[in-house]
């Protein structure tokens, strides 16, 4: 169990040094006011789900064209994700008119559980425009594998079960091209400036 328990920290380290290493360029422009923004990872890539609040069939095409803010999370998570979506709705009133020009959208890493019904409410509570993406549990495990998601079902003594997953928020390009993250608990001023810079690289 120790050895287990050793390889799974492990892992979790390597994946959080590769998504820090690949963003820290991004930070340092923000941080600068200066640069451009240019792609800097492999993360992202071809999907299928359903977005529940229209009930239709979208794939990584639906995303093109404009930049887009991903979370990945679950509607039974206790903390992070009601903190992360009701954060997104406070950078979205802030951006007013121009978070028209951002794809936000909530994805589930616990399909089992997130049906499209539970996902649509779930997820109209916070803003509706931010988009919920559910599918298939191969689909989801194909999105998790694209964009590098940590995701892990952990199980409870009561018999239940939550999820251990990533808690960044995911910044892609119009191109569908991984530029960065909004990191868990980063300054509401800090998160709405890399969004803007999004949106001017993207005009």
């Amino acid at each position: 169990m120790k050895l287990f328990r050793y390889g799974a920290w492990a892992a979790v380290a390597v994946l959080l040094l590769v998504v820090g290493y690949t963003t820290v360029g991004y930070y340092q422009q923000v941080a600068e006011g200066g640069g451009s923004m240019t792609p800097i990872a492999a993360v992202g890539g071809p999907f299928t789900m359903t977005d529940a609040s229209t009930e239709t069939e979208v794939t990584e095409e639906d995303f093109k064209g404009r930049p887009s803010a991903f979370f990945f999370g679950f509607t039974y998570c206790p903390d992070v994700c009601p903190t992360t979506l009701a954060e997104t709705q406070g950078w979205i009133d802030e951006l007013g008119v121009d978070a028209d020009k951002v794809d936000f959208a909530f994805i589930t890493v616990d399909p089992e559980r997130d049906t499209p019904d539970v996902m649509r409410d779930y997820v109209g509570a916070f803003d509706d425009r931010i988009r919920p993406l559910t599918g298939t549990r191969a689909q989801v495990d194909a999105m998790i594998s694209a964009y590098r998601v940590y995701a892990k079902r952990i199980e409870l003594d009561d018999g239940d079960y939550t999820m251990d997953h990533t808690a960044s928020v995911y910044l892609m390009d119009a191109d569908n091209r991984f530029v960065g993250t909004i990191a868990w608990g980063e300054a509401h001023e800090t998160a709405v400036a890399k969004l803007r810079r999004l949106i001017d690289q993207a005009s």
